[in-house]
């Protein structure tokens, strides 16, 4: 059975812009993709996990979600990083919905289609219902990065993170996970 690393997408691999849904305002966290390469080069399968509420509250369009992911994808493929899937919940958190986080079930249908071992897989975001999503399917570590807001969220959370690791960023999330390998 396969590894993976999940991610969040804002906050975690591009700069948090509320609502973000056009391609020209993507920015990548600097060192992400060196991050990310060495979890790929040491046999991790990279997968995002993201909830677009802006979709349900009607503010853009899945089109457009997908575009910005399209435009993420083909960013990191020049640094010859590719994305397994990108798992999109795109209903309001007032909305009925299978997959928004903290559910764990976009990690389960990721485990399903990839042949993953959760329980050697981690889960990386700035929020602490990503860190949930994570707890909730089993994997081996949750990881909170304080890009985002994830340093809020460590100041506000902090009684409800003691089972997560919090480092600064993404780079020092790929740290981790490699010495914990």
């Amino acid at each position: 059975m396969q590894r993976a690393v999940f991610l969040d997408r804002d906050g975690t691999l591009i700069t948090e812009k509320n609502y973000l849904h056009r391609t020209e305002e993507v920015e990548i966290f600097p060192g992400a993709a060196m991050a990310l390469k060495k979890l790929a080069d040491a046999g991790f399968k990279l997968i995002i996990v993201t909830n677009q509420s802006g979709i349900g509250r009607g503010y853009f369009t899945l089109a457009d979600a997908e575009k910005v992911n399209e435009h993420l994808c083909r960013e990191f493929a020049r640094d010859g990083i590719r994305f397994e899937k990108i798992y999109i919940a795109p209903e309001a958190p007032d909305q009925p919905s299978r997959g928004r986080k903290p559910s764990p079930q976009f990690l389960f249908d990721a485990r399903d289609e990839f042949g993953l071992n959760l329980a050697e897989s981690f889960m990386i975001g700035d929020k602490l219902i990503d860190l949930e999503c994570g707890w909730n399917a089993g994997v081996k570590k949750s990881i909170l990065v304080r890009t985002g807001y994830g340093a809020k969220q460590e100041r506000e959370s902090a009684g409800e993170l003691k089972n997560a690791i919090v480092v600064e960023g993404l780079a020092e999330a790929a740290e981790v996970i490699l010495k914990t390998e």
